[in-house]
């Protein structure tokens, strides 16, 4: 008996039947080996987007980087998304909403990733939305306010806990705090930067005055460029309102925090929509000028909001920080960056789909739970309810760091349910 080129010997059957046998096991393991490494081989899955590494959104861009890059190193760590693996690619959008379009078309035709989801923040989400629209793919973004008010688009969620009229909510609970004071105040100036977050946090200011019947005696915009601030600070004064709103960027919010105290301006309150001063390098970069102003927060590791897993995130952002260059404390971005990622991963999972229509739909009707809590999403993609913080800084004696670890100077004032102590009114009185 000839089997190929193996003439097996007559006395000694079982010798030539093992090799026989080997022969024949190892193509057939072979080829199982090559399919599984064929199936250890499958793509990952690509997430991208564009993200405010430089610039002056850079602080807060940063912080979500790191945060994200956890989330994919957790996910991963348990087998990834569907089995698969899972990617970030991504690009410095610089700040510049005009270096957004470029970005998510090169995404979408170039990289060709699975799903693009936002920057941080309302100024680079908007030039990405008829991009994403046009492709219909699903779109989740990163503290977007009122982004999709005009575009109405089906397969936009937004994280950020403005609820359903993020507008107006984020000045909201500083009239509330404002028309509970006795007196009540008669009159309120509005100064915002003349950028997509600005136009609309401060268009919601003013349906916020009309409710509260609050007279404006000032309502201006400033360009982005703007670097003196002091005009804008005597202006106001001029117009001597009992309430000041701002709605600014970071860099600006900086400089008309300074300008405050050159000019030695003490409205009876001032604050509201002033973005910059929840993160680490500008609270202590202003330190006590800080004293004294209201404005809005998304979320603190207070007893009441240390939510499934939030503070094991930070454990893990905080001993990564220093390498990475980023906000030390981490008490702004990172939750949030880590929970758009988790809808996503929660609704991949859930439905073992990667196509866009699946999981929009699936998302629009699912409560998730992530690190910042239960997220439902509402109308027009917005959080179902609002969940919107109003502190104020108070007794702040230094510039150390140590003066913002454990939010003793940064009181929660609304709403009730988080309240952790009082307004100190009038303003000037917390600047003694």
């Amino acid at each position: 008996m000839v089997f190929g080129n193996v003439t097996p010997p007559h006395p000694a059957p079982h010798r030539w039947l093992g090799r026989l046998t080997r022969r024949m096991l190892v193509p057939a393991l072979a080829a199982l080996a090559l399919g599984a490494s064929a199936l250890a081989a499958e793509p990952p899955i690509r997430i991208g987007f564009g993200m405010a590494l430089t610039g002056p959104l850079a602080a807060n861009g940063k912080m979500s980087l790191l945060a994200m890059q956890i989330w994919r190193d957790d996910v991963n760590a348990k087998g990834g998304l569907l089995g698969r693996k899972v990617e970030l690619v991504y690009y410095d959008d610089q700040s510049s909403p005009a270096a957004v379009p470029g970005i998510y078309t090169k995404l979408l035709d170039v990289d060709k990733v699975d799903f693009a989801v936002s920057g941080y923040a309302s100024t680079q989400i908007a030039p990405a939305m008829p991009i994403m629209i046009q492709r219909k793919k699903l779109f989740l973004s990163l503290f977007g306010t009122g982004i999709n008010d005009e575009f109405k688009y089906d397969k936009y969620f937004s994280m950020l806990p403005t609820g359903p009229t993020p507008r107006p909510t984020f000045t909201k609970h500083m009239f509330t705090v404002a028309t509970a004071q006795n007196p009540k105040p008669q009159t309120v100036a509005i100064v915002s930067v003349d950028a997509e977050f600005g136009r609309n946090a401060c268009e919601g200011a003013r349906d916020n005055a009309k409710e509260a019947k609050l007279k404006i005696v000032y309502d201006r915009s400033y360009p982005p460029t703007t670097t003196d601030f002091t005009p804008i600070v005597r202006a106001v004064q001029a117009a001597n309102p009992d309430v000041v709103v701002i709605c600014s960027y970071p860099l600006d919010t900086v400089g008309l925090v300074k300008a405050i105290h050159e000019v030695g301006y003490k409205p009876k309150m001032i604050g509201g929509a002033m973005v910059g001063l929840q993160a680490t390098v500008f609270k202590t970069q202003l330190g006590p000028l800080l004293n004294g102003i209201v404005n809005y927060e998304t979320w603190i590791p207070a007893p009441k909001l240390q939510f499934p897993g939030s503070m094991d995130l930070l454990k893990k952002y905080q001993a990564k920080a220093k390498d990475a260059g980023v906000d030390p404390l981490g008490y702004y971005m990172p939750v949030w960056a880590y929970a758009y990622l988790q809808v996503l991963g929660q609704a991949i999972e859930a439905t073992k789909s990667l196509k866009d229509d699946v999981l929009a739909d699936y998302i629009r009707k699912t409560t998730f739970h992530t690190v910042v809590g239960d997220v439902k999403f509402g109308d027009r993609g917005e959080w179902a309810s609002e969940r919107m913080l109003l502190v104020q800084f108070q007794g702040i004696k230094s510039n150390s760091i140590d003066e913002f670890r454990d939010f003793k100077t940064e009181v929660i004032i609304d709403p009730p349910e988080y309240k952790s102590g009082d307004l100190i009114y009038p303003y000037a009185n917390a600047t003694k």
